[in-house]
């Protein structure tokens, strides 16, 4: 007998034997790093005909992609988190530059104010130099025709 006519006159009754397993663990609860089913989404459903084992694949399948799914949303959610935050940023450095240019404005009037006092003492003095000069020159004008 060749190994494949073998095998296959085997397999009854290896089948036979993994059903009566199946069916005297029956209703325990998975053990270990088996996860419990999540229903399966209800954008999908079975189609009549397929067999168990085409269901079960497929829900398989769109179970992991449901995963996948729920992973991308809670990045999703964390990157308008993100977005919140740089918005609150942006909106307080909006209000900074708004202090800064009030605080630009403020320091170059006082610049200008500082000048225009500068200026205004120049000439003064200037004024008090030629105010003081022309009294010379009158005092020693009168001393000598005197």
């Amino acid at each position: 007998m060749s190994v494949s006519a073998e095998v296959l006159t085997r397999a009854p009754m290896e089948l036979e034997e993994l059903e009566r397993e199946i069916v005297t663990l029956g209703p325990q609860r998975p053990r270990g790093n088996i996860r419990p089913l999540s229903p399966m989404p209800d954008y999908v459903e079975h189609r009549n005909g397929v067999n168990e084992v085409g269901k079960l694949s497929a829900e398989a399948v769109v179970r992991e992609y449901e995963a996948a799914v729920k992973e991308i949303e809670a990045l999703g959610a964390e990157l308008q988190l993100a977005a919140k935050k740089c918005e609150t940023m942006v909106a307080g450095v909006h209000e900074m530059i708004a202090e800064i240019k009030e605080f630009a404005a403020g320091y170059r009037d006082q610049g200008k104010r500082f000048f225009l006092q500068i200026e205004a003492v120049s000439l003064m003095t200037s004024e008090v130099r030629n105010t003081c000069e022309t009294l010379k020159k009158k005092i020693a004008t009168d001393t000598l025709t005197e």
